[in-house]
């Protein structure tokens, strides 16, 4: 072989492989379960609080939750002001079933997401593949389902302060890549605060999140257990001798002990 010839076939070579190295180092991401909404079990009073008033003799309750979120999981690349939303726009119902006996209940919540979308791409250095989640292609799908109790330990059900603790478990089940599920068994471990005073009315939460699965490397995915909080403080309206309801705000959210542990 000529040396002109080696060297056109040295710089073909060095040619594919400076493309193909771009494409191996794009490794595929794997989805998680994205829903950050825990909404709490029928009959305790708040979206995610607990008012912790149950009581009485065995009674059940049924509750229906839908949600929305815009921008559910968007990324931003470090250095840029380019980000990506994966998940766009996303709706689901959870359905809740709770049954009461003194300061017990016993509860299962079943979110079902109904649609998700958003947008495929590649955020620091990993290919992110948008969920295509509507009724046709994911019909009737339930995903991780979600078995909790709660009791109160000290307070009467309409005193200034009560104080309980909460057990949640999670059952996998869902498409990992639609962004549904962890495919791990979690569980969500509470100390509840409520109380009344007067017209007011508050509650609040502090737990812990034991989370399996954690992906600190690969951007927006789960970091592993997280550190749970919430408040909720509002005013209580009668509508009638048996309905009250209470407006207010309530705030809460979740954040990996391991990002705690950096700050």
């Amino acid at each position: 072989m000529r040396s002109s010839e080696a060297r056109v076939a040295l710089a073909c070579a060095a040619l594919l492989l400076g493309l193909a190295a771009p494409v191996r180092a794009q490794q595929q991401a794997q989805g998680f379960a994205v829903e950050r909404f825990y909404a709490s079990a029928p009959g305790a009073g708040y979206f995610v609080m607990d008012s912790l008033s149950q009581q009485g003799p065995f009674a059940g309750t049924m509750g229906i939750t839908f949600g929305y979120s815009r921008d559910a999981l968007q990324l931003r690349a470090r250095g840029s002001d380019r980000s990506l939303a994966v998940i766009a726009d996303r709706t689901f119902l959870d359905l809740g079933f709770a049954g009461t006996y003194g300061r017990l209940r016993l509860h299962f919540n079943f979110e079902m997401p109904l649609t998700a979308s958003g947008n495929s791409g590649q955020i620091g250095g990993y290919s992110f593949a948008a969920p295509n989640v509507n009724l046709s292609t994911h019909p009737d799908l339930i995903s991780d389902a979600r078995f909790g109790a709660d009791v109160r330990i000290l307070g009467e059900p309409n005193g200034p302060a009560r104080l309980g603790v909460s057990a949640q478990f999670f059952f996998p089940n869902g498409d990992r890549d639609d962004y549904m599920s962890d495919n791990t068994f979690r569980a969500m471990l509470r100390a509840l605060w409520a109380g009344d005073l007067g017209r007011f009315s508050y509650a609040a939460e502090l737990g812990v999140h034991v989370r399996p699965l954690s992906e600190p490397n690969i951007p927006g995915s789960p970091r592993g257990s997280e550190l749970l909080f919430g408040l909720a403080v509002g005013a209580r309206a009668r509508l009638s001798p048996d309905t009250s309801v209470v407006i207010g705000p309530e705030v809460f959210g979740e954040t990996a002990f391991s990002d705690l542990l950096k700050g």
